[in-house]
């Protein structure tokens, strides 16, 4: 592995402010006189911009996977990089095409990873130089809070920077929640970052599975006598086992569970992993709740009070229909998990972590004269 090479510039003097380390990563064999000088000059660049910490900047040429690979395989092998590195931040310069839902994309970030990708080919030949240090700055950017405000952006700087690698106050058994507390903002962004409540519609498989549940327990009075003897307290249960429970078997099953490899990561992984899980339960529980909503009306819609009356012994009212969707949306719920465990590994985690995808054309249109500020994006 080639050894990694380290720029620091290190303000002198005066108070000592925290400082965000930021990994790029480059494919050997790119034009040279493009990617020559382009930790230094990304250094000089979001130290201009992102002001509110130190940078210090590490550069690795390094192809981490070898081609053709999907995106999830090229970020799995550059979050090892940036864990290995102890970076809080990570760039990848790529002389891969990108593609996301198959669709050729220039360029990729996932906030949860911290990571940028950005396929170098996809930027075009003229003013390659300037369109590179302009689209890495603006990737930093996406990482460290979007389009945000600057208090939020440097909120998130700050807690990105915040060392994780003991216990915050020597709390062992509170570590977690510790953690969380302190990187509050931080993981709202990342949560955010992956639109978790479009997870169900982009696995096919567990929203196709869902639906067929749903409809199937509409239609079957067995169905509607089980919910209607459930009881309340029944029927709450099985809601947070079914939401509970098909959380983990798509965390489990697709591999989307992190282990630090060092305990200088601890707090990184911790993050990541409790990122990960309130993505995936946001996305579950949202996919329950318009499950909840669709069944009940339509069982409001197709089941008449009298047939539904019949099948349960005694005058069908509102609370029944309510208890049917109830019990009927914790199974379709479940289904839903099964038919997202068939789903291959690749897809899961681009539903999982979808991110910011940047568009070629305003890349395109990048000129050498680009000023980085922040009132040019905003």
């Amino acid at each position: 592995m080639i050894e990694p090479t380290t720029i620091e510039d290190r303000e002198k003097g005066g108070e000592e402010r925290p400082c965000a380390v930021l990994g790029v990563i480059v494919a050997p064999g790119l034009a040279h006189d493009v990617t020559s000088r382009i930790a230094s000059e990304l250094l000089d660049d979001v130290r201009e911009r992102y002001d509110s910490v130190d940078w210090r900047a590490e550069l690795q040429v390094d192809r981490l996977v070898v081609p053709p690979a999907p995106l999830t395989e090229l970020l799995d092998a550059g979050r090892r990089k940036l864990l290995e590195g102890d970076w809080d931040l990570g760039v990848i310069v790529t002389d891969l095409p990108l593609k996301v839902g198959g669709r050729p994309v220039s360029r990729h970030l996932s906030p949860t990873h911290g990571l940028a990708v950005l396929s170098l080919p996809a930027l075009g030949a003229l003013h390659l130089r300037q369109r590179l240090r302009r689209a890495l700055v603006e990737l930093i950017g996406e990482l460290a809070g979007g389009r945000s405000s600057d208090a939020w952006e440097d909120s998130v700087l700050r807690e990105l920077t915040t060392d994780t690698a003991r216990p915050p106050g020597g709390l062992g058994p509170l570590y977690a929640p510790a953690l969380v507390a302190s990187h509050l903002r931080l993981l709202l962004g990342m949560v955010r970052a992956n639109r978790p409540w479009r997870l169900a519609a982009r696995l096919y498989g567990a929203l196709v599975a869902a639906l067929a549940v749903g409809a199937y327990s509409v239609v079957t009075s067995d169905v509607w006598r089980l919910a209607g003897s459930a009881g309340w307290w029944r029927l709450l249960i099985i809601c947070v086992v079914s939401i509970a429970g098909t959380v983990a078997a798509i965390i489990g099953a697709h591999g989307l569970w992190e282990r630090a490899p060092d305990p200088r990561v601890r707090g990184q992984v911790a993050l990541f992993n409790v990122t990960t899980t309130l993505t995936v339960a946001t996305g579950i529980l949202c996919l329950y709740l318009v499950l909840f909503a669709l069944i009940l009306g339509v069982a409001e819609l197709l089941i008449g009070p009298d047939v539904f009356a019949s099948a349960l012994g005694h005058p069908a009212v509102t609370t029944d229909y309510l208890a049917l969707a109830w019990f009927s949306s914790s199974f379709a719920t479940v289904a839903g998990g099964l038919g997202a465990g068939l789903e291959s590994r690749e897809v899961v985690r681009e539903a999982a972590y979808t991110s910011s995808v940047g568009d070629e054309t305003a890349l395109a249109d990048t000129g050498p004269g680009a000023v980085f500020s922040r009132e040019e994006d905003r």
